[in-house]
């Protein structure tokens, strides 16, 4: 259930009146960055800073959302999560002499949730407790595992005039901690401290469900700008009027997502990856790659007991050594995805060279006929547990394989397969969707797209019947894509 105004993963609760469209997706590896440079603020003393933020790198150190060098090269003021998952806010007045700081003792660790923080400063608060405030999905953090609080009147780094802002990455260093994460209606708001209920609500059917107002009628202050993501060509375009633009660097149109904290995406669940040593996730979590050869798999962070489910997966690394298809939960420290005990008994992938697997069994051999083993393939999945019996359909570069060797264009009955439901059943009946190595002397990599942000390029572009998603091969009809929206209406 929702926690604390937290937007659950699995569902999106009550439609919200306001829709975001678009978010920017990072990876850390590419050392993404933005800088704006302040100019004269309208209070010094005084800012809000409000962003959504779906995480990616769980556990990395340092995972920077905004930082601003001070006096000297070693001072800096940071908003951050560090490798315990918790959420730092903090001035550093000189290496290791910290003069404030805010340390949330509860952790946030969660890859499949869109999270709110909203930090609010005000100095000439007469409560010292009150000079910076942090709120998370709607709620004030009253409970930290360090604090201490900023002086009277003590002027804000963040908002001194000539100080250049930096996003995702460290102040002195853009080449270093920088985050791997969804971010979306990022906000700044100059000389005025503000609460969370000027960026969002509680919804009224749903009180426990924190959800995004419109912010653009608020008076942003000279320094203030609001980042909405949806100009492709200039993700750092300032929509607030003030024309505050944020540069950014190692960040281009492709990164810009429709995974929002309106309508939430399935991606890879960098925390059920076995083995974990072994597992490159990269790209927002939708990137994967195996190393030192080792059998393993990974499943989505959304699973689904009903409905009609559709998502592609392109192999860049190892053709012949990559399954992909469905499965319960994972048991704990199994790596084969081919073990009739690694997925609760159930399981049925796809094997590239030509085999479907049920329940570890290579059911169907030769169910389709791949000539030959190359990469850049794109491999659809349709699953249907609406019907009965639920079925499953695989497709190769848009062509639906048939059982009997053969490919075709049309999808239609003889490319399903319904024999998955004569095994035992899943943990509450719900299903994941996998891809892994079953071969482990080899290694392998691909890139999932379960329709709200693509790692590689869409030449064709395919949404489902309601709109949401881009794939490359046409959608079934009456299937969809694995998003929060869909999933409240068909999951």
């Amino acid at each position: 259930m929702p926690i604390n105004g937290f937007l659950y993963p699995g569902a999106s609760g009550p439609a919200a009146a306001y829709e975001v469209a678009n978010s920017v997706r990072l990876n850390a590896g590419d050392n993404p960055s933005g800088t704006v440079t302040q100019g004269t603020p309208t209070n010094v003393d005084k800012y809000t800073f409000s962003v959504w933020v779906k995480r990616a790198d769980i556990g990395a150190g340092n995972s920077k959302i905004f930082s601003v060098q001070g006096s000297n090269a070693n001072a800096e003021e940071k908003l951050e999560f560090n490798n315990d998952d918790i959420i730092w806010r903090q001035t550093e007045a000189s290496a290791g002499n910290t003069t404030w700081e805010r340390v949330t003792d509860r952790k946030f660790r969660d890859p499949s949730a869109w999270y709110h923080i909203v930090v609010a400063y005000d100095s000439s608060q007469g409560t010292a407790g009150n000079r910076c405030k942090m709120y998370i999905n709607g709620v004030q953090e009253t409970s930290f595992s360090s604090s201490s609080n900023p002086s009277s009147n003590l002027d804000s780094i963040t908002n001194t005039s000539g100080r250049a802002l930096k996003f995702f990455a460290l102040s002195s260093n853009t080449s270093s901690q920088n985050a791997g994460a969804y971010f979306t209606e990022m906000v700044y708001v100059d000389g005025q401290q503000l609460d969370p209920t000027s960026f969002g609500e509680f919804d009224s059917d749903s009180p426990n469900i924190w959800k995004p107002i419109d912010v653009s009628g608020l008076t942003f202050g000279n320094n203030g700008f609001y980042l909405d993501f949806e100009d492709s060509s200039a993700l750092g375009n300032d929509v607030s009027g003030n024309n505050n633009d944020v540069t950014f660097s190692n960040i281009s149109s492709t990164d810009q997502s429709t995974d929002t904290c309106t309508n939430n995406f399935a991606t890879i669940n960098p925390l059920s990856i076995h083995p974990s040593s072994t597992f490159t996730i990269s790209e927002g979590n939708l990137q994967f790659a195996t190393s030192s050869s080792t059998r393993g798999y990974w499943i989505s962070t959304f699973g689904v007991s009903s409905g009609k489910w559709y998502w592609e997966y392109k192999v860049t690394n190892n053709q012949a050594r990559t399954d992909v298809g469905i499965a319960g939960a994972p048991a704990a420290g199994n790596n084969d995805p081919e073990s009739t005990d690694t997925h609760d008994n159930v399981t049925v992938y796809l094997t590239i060279n030509g085999q479907v697997s049920i329940n570890s069994g290579n059911s169907t051999n030769n169910f389709y006929n791949q000539a030959t083993s190359s990469n850049n393939i794109i491999i659809g999945t349709a699953l249907d547990l609406d019907s009965s019996p639920n079925t499953i359909a695989f497709s190769i570069d848009g062509e639906w394989v048939t059982g009997s060797g053969t490919k075709s264009t049309t999808f239609s009955n003889a490319t399903k397969i319904n024999s998955f439901t004569n095994v035992a059943s899943t943990v509450n009946g719900v299903y994941h969707f996998i891809a892994g190595d079953d071969g482990g002397d080899q290694d392998i990599g691909g890139q999932a797209n379960f329709g709200g942000t693509q790692t590689y390029t869409i030449s064709s572009g395919n949404s489902d019947g309601n709109g949401y998603g881009n794939f490359e091969y046409p959608v079934p009809s009456g299937y969809y894509s694995i998003n929060s929206k869909n999933l409240s209406e068909f999951g």
